[in-house]
């Protein structure tokens, strides 16, 4: 007992213990000494804070931004999983589950928001804190107290890491949707959880190769997290004095009441604050003036946007860097690209509808891709002939193209800017079985138990053999090999992306390389296997990086590893089986609605997800893109491989060559991704984005940096939780039983909205 706490009292006080003297890994991000700390925007802004001399090694081995944000200190004893964290845990995510599958179905949704439950539990928590008696309840095999101790903050955190893993949607609603509709094949229900438990659980397996990668680094500040950590703080007041921390309780909920009532314009009453088509006020009845100015089919060209869903805290949260690079992205493509093909007509600009995500028969009609099945699911060379060839919008070859170019990029560009660092850290992993990271965050952590590498390979092993027993039993229509190359496939994939998402909190999408890639390798299969197999390498990469994510919250949080990897699959234990249920619901009552053969005269229900991931599975898997790409105007797409090898060696060689013009931050896998983004006809938004971005990531970091610690992540908060709430409230009292319109006014004009009323679009 002395031993305990001789140890937690010297990582209470940010004390080294002298037991261990490794020296920490290396970051990974560049070779070059500082790059990181661009990369993360860490500029030198006068906080008011100690000079970096006078603080601890400890605490100067932590980022700036994140000794700003993160409490340095840690209470060992406070609670976690306690009888008040499985109610709440059990509520939210039940909630959530129920939500959130229902939404993926229907037209109108309503989305759940994590800072909803951040701030309910909180309410709830301190409320069965104060009126549950401290009693001991024994059950024979588990003794507990039903409130042991006030409602504490790591508590609070893992509530809501419990409803992060679980109180969603999941890819595995794909598979057993698609089966179910489409081909009349209803899963068993226990295949049916077990086969969204393994995919899920796959992902969180492959956390483990990049725990010693991607966590642990102090220089990987994960800004997403950053975001929940403030927010977590300024509820409880902590980090910030008395009359600043009442402050910041007011800012929060001005904004989100303010947010809250105003969304209610742009998202139901006045539309016309959506998109300001400033161009189209003087010329309303033009056609090029639309094609230009419209945030709706057009360029979106000095379009401005009043509508926080437009914009969301990702202003707040992204560099500066990143946000720069997304907007030059968005600027090339939709600026520069789509007005060359649209007056040029290169690649069918003029043949197709540009910015269409739907594929055409040559007379430029929807293609029926339904017709290219059998009853058994099987090819139908003679129909595909009958029909002709598959085109698709110029756009839509974009995708296709900038796909490839990102997906190699990304494995360039950590080779040639860290491959000797992650060298190192391997050689360092073959010694030692934990990291010997010296920041403070990491030593007060080193207190708590590590979740061992065998738990990660128990969860895997038995993931794998779920899914081999059900690719064999469950007629899934998956090549068995195939899933094992998209299980390593995705596990590859998991440090590359993971590292642009922890210093850019930019997600890549690989779901266009899943889909080529199982398309290349079984052509002409059901078109299930092909969803199976992109739901299984999807799941890696998505889940890896949410589980390395909240892993980081409760890394900041000083929170046990164990507890908060076990509140994750807590969470998806509870979520799981509530997903199946409201599918089962809502196929068991819709069905007609959901499969096309009727039309809900509500609107409501259409299945248009569902439906969409078929065509995709048919695209891909049943005809191949072999097939799809055959004409001769889909030879350029090739082009995208050697694009993605040879951007991110010019630009580490300009790194190189000029090393103070910092080529290393134009991170050419992030602008790939982003070229590759498909707009849907809605390209207001990025211009008003990028303004914000500038006075919040920018202006106010390095000008009121003071002020941008106290009030950045919070005001980011409120307003997503404001928006989240709206939307609730409006499918709640206008589309949740029937759709109600607002009444047709100045603001709400039928034909445009934005007052364009040209003809003119993408």
């Amino acid at each position: 007992m002395s031993d305990e706490k001789h140890v937690a009292g010297s990582v209470r006080s940010g004390k080294i213990p002298e037991e261990d003297p490794v020296a920490p890994i290396p970051h990974f991000a560049s070779e070059e000494k500082g790059d990181i700390k661009d990369e993360l925007g860490a500029l030198e802004a006068d906080s008011g804070s100690l000079d970096e001399e006078e603080l601890e090694e400890s605490i100067r081995l932590v980022p700036k931004i994140v000794r700003e944000l993160v409490s340095m200190d840690d209470d060992p004893t406070l609670p976690t999983v306690t009888f008040r964290y499985f109610v709440l845990s059990t509520l939210f995510v039940s909630l959530g589950a129920v939500i959130s599958q229902i939404s993926w179905f229907r037209t109108t949704s309503a989305s759940y928001s994590m800072f909803f439950v951040q701030i309910v539990s909180y309410w709830l928590g301190n409320l069965m804190a104060r009126t549950l008696p401290s009693t001991d309840v024994n059950l024979g095999f588990i003794k507990f107290n039903l409130n042991p101790a006030p409602f504490s903050i790591k508590e609070h955190v893992l509530i809501t890491l419990a409803a992060s893993a679980g109180a969603t949607s999941n890819l595995g609603e794909i598979i057993v949707s698609v089966k179910d509709i489409f081909y009349h094949e209803q899963m068993h229900p226990l295949a049916a959880i077990c086969l969204m438990w393994a995919t899920i659980w796959t992902g969180y397996s492959f956390a483990a190769i990049g725990r010693n990668f991607l966590l642990y680094d102090p220089d990987l500040i994960w800004p997403s997290a950053l975001m929940q950590t403030a927010l977590y703080r300024t509820l409880r007041g902590e980090g910030q004095s008395l009359d600043v921390s009442k402050k910041q309780i007011r800012v929060f909920w001005t904004v989100l009441i303010g947010v809250f009532f105003w969304s209610f314009l742009p998202e139901y009453a006045f539309p016309f604050t959506s998109s300001l088509a400033v161009l189209c006020w003087f010329a309303p009845r033009n056609d090029t003036v639309k094609f230009i100015s419209s945030g709706f089919g057009g360029m979106g060209f000095l379009n401005f946007t009043l509508n926080w869903s437009n914009i969301t805290s990702n202003i707040m949260v992204s560099p500066w860097w990143t946000q720069v690079i997304g907007f030059v992205a968005f600027v090339s493509s939709v600026w520069i690209l789509v007005p060359i093909a649209h007056f040029t007509g290169v690649w069918n600009g003029t043949r197709f509808p540009l910015m269409s995500n739907r594929l055409f028969m040559a007379n430029g009609t929807r293609y029926p891709f339904q017709k290219l099945t059998t009853p058994e699911g099987h090819f139908d060379e003679v129909a595909f002939h009958e029909l002709g060839n598959v085109y698709m919008s110029t756009y839509n070859l974009w995708g296709i193209f900038f796909g490839y170019a990102t997906f190699l990029s990304a494995f360039v560009q950590i080779f040639l800017f860290g491959r000797k660092k992650i060298w190192s850290t391997i050689q360092h992993l073959r010694q030692k079985k934990q990291h010997s990271f010296k920041d403070r965050l990491n030593v007060l952590m080193s207190e708590y138990e590590e979740v061992p590498l065998w738990w990660y390979i128990l969860l895997f092993v038995c993931c794998f053999a779920t899914m081999i027993v059900l690719i064999f039993t469950q007629d899934l229509y998956l090549p068995w090999w195939t899933y094992v190359v998209g299980v390593v496939l995705g596990g590859l994939t998991v440090v590359p992306m993971g590292f642009i998402y922890a210093v850019s909190a930019y997600q890549v999408s690989t779901g266009t390389w899943n889909e080529l890639i199982y398309g290349y390798m079984a052509p002409g299969t059901h078109p299930v296997g092909s969803l199976v197999y992109r739901v299984v390498a999807g799941q890696c990469w998505y889940r890896a990086q949410s589980i390395l994510q909240d892993q980081k919250i409760g890394h900041y949080m000083k929170i046990s590893p164990r507890a908060t990897f076990l509140s994750q699959l807590w969470g998806n234990l509870i979520g799981v089986p509530i997903n199946y249920a409201v599918i089962r619901w809502v196929i068991d009552t819709k069905r007609p609605y959901l499969d096309g053969s009727e039309v809900d005269p509500l609107g409501q229900w259409s299945g248009q997800a569902p439906q969409s991931y078929l065509n995709q599975g048919i695209q891909y898997g049943l005809v191949g893109p072999t097939r799809l790409f055959q004409d001769v105007i889909y030879g350029p797409l090739r082009w995208g491989f050697l694009l993605g090898v040879g951007a991110p060696v010019v630009m580490y060689l300009l790194h190189k060559r000029f090393p103070r013009a910092k080529f290393h931050l134009w991170h050419s896998t992030i602008f790939f991704s982003s070229m590759e983004n498909f707009y849907g006809n809605v390209s207001t938004g990025p211009l008003s984005s990028i303004i914000g971005g500038f006075f919040c990531m920018y202006y106010f970091f390095r000008y009121k940096h003071g002020t941008w610690v106290k009030y950045n992540y919070l005001i980011g908060a409120a307003a997503d939780t404001g928006l989240s709430l709206a939307i609730l409230a409006i499918f709640i009292c206008f589309g949740s039983a029937k759709i109600i319109e607002m009444p047709e006014w100045w603001g709400n004009d039928k034909e445009s909205v934005e007052k364009c009323y040209g003809s003119g679009t993408a």
